[in-house]
């Protein structure tokens, strides 16, 4: 008589799959992140767009300016007019970084592939703040690099080092922005709806602002809204001068480690959202 089949937990004591694998971790899920950020047509043309804006409007304001235009501003300047409109390419490379897949429906297969939720976000939000952050500070140093050839010399003045300093702050400040552009994504899902809830935070605050501030009443409101908005804030980080004339520059401006705490404060609270809401809802 031959002897029973051994069980198939017996059996499959000691097996060892001949394929190698490895544990899934944060770098395999950057990888796949960095591998959508650079295949998908729209994003690539989105980030160069920033590129062509910052560097391109840079150029022309440096070709309109003189040497003693830059005592009162540094070299970096010219780079803010371009980054005013490349911050919306920003935001909107961070909103379809998100809802696009949510439009195509590949996030099921996102999830699939990767069920630790936490871990993809993460992923988007390091590859997408890494990319955005190097973008950005690569084409205002380019633009401040190519006005100290221009306009170095001695009719420019001294300049301080503070400025290449103040001039990354404001890089970091566009890429919280793409950030909090992401999160807004997540929790929105949609890239029209998503796109314009960025465009009403950076253009209506200061719209808002001069408006209710006419009526005593509001006046607060309008002062706070005057005082801390996007524009503002980059105008100031970049060393803009004031004329003293704004209702803002009137009432005496934040400074910028004060920008630089709401805008880190407003995205932190928008990405905590995105990590609670995409891991409780269905895709």
């Amino acid at each position: 008589m031959s002897a029973a089949p051994q069980p198939m937990t017996d059996r499959a004591v000691g097996y060892s799959s001949p394929l190698p694998h490895t544990r899934p971790h944060l770098g395999h899920a950057m990888a796949s992140e960095w591998t959508k950020l650079k295949s998908v047509r729209s994003t690539v043309l989105t980030l160069s767009s920033l590129v062509v804006s910052v560097v391109g409007i840079g150029l022309i304001v440096i070709a309109q300016t003189g040497s003693e235009d830059y005592l009162q501003l540094p070299f970096t300047a010219p780079a803010l007019f371009g980054l005013l409109v490349g911050q919306l390419a920003v935001m909107a490379l961070g909103v379809l970084m998100m809802s696009s897949e949510y439009g195509t429906g590949l996030i099921r297969t996102t999830f699939t592939a990767a069920p630790d939720r936490a871990r993809v976000l993460t992923a988007k939000y390091l590859v997408f703040g890494i990319t955005t952050f190097l973008a950005t500070a690569g084409s205002v140093y380019l633009v401040g690099l190519a006005t100290m050839l221009a306009h170095g010399d001695t009719a420019a003045g001294p300049h301080p080092g503070d400025a290449w300093l103040d001039a990354l702050a404001g890089s970091f400040y566009v890429t919280l922005l793409g950030v909090l552009a992401v999160a807004v994504g997540a929790l929105v899902r949609h890239s029209a709806g998503a796109i314009a809830v960025m465009l009403g935070v950076v253009t209506l605050p200061p719209l808002i602002g001069g408006i209710i501030s006419v009526w005593e009443a509001t006046a607060p409101a309008g002062r706070v809204l005057l005082e801390y908005n996007a524009p503002v804030a980059l105008m100031q980080l970049f060393g803009m001068p004031d004329s003293g004339t704004s209702p803002a520059s009137l009432m005496g401006l934040p400074g910028n480690a004060t920008h630089l705490a709401v805008i880190v404060v407003a995205t932190a609270a928008a990405v905590a959202g995105s990590y609670v809401v995409t891991g409780r809802r269905d895709v």
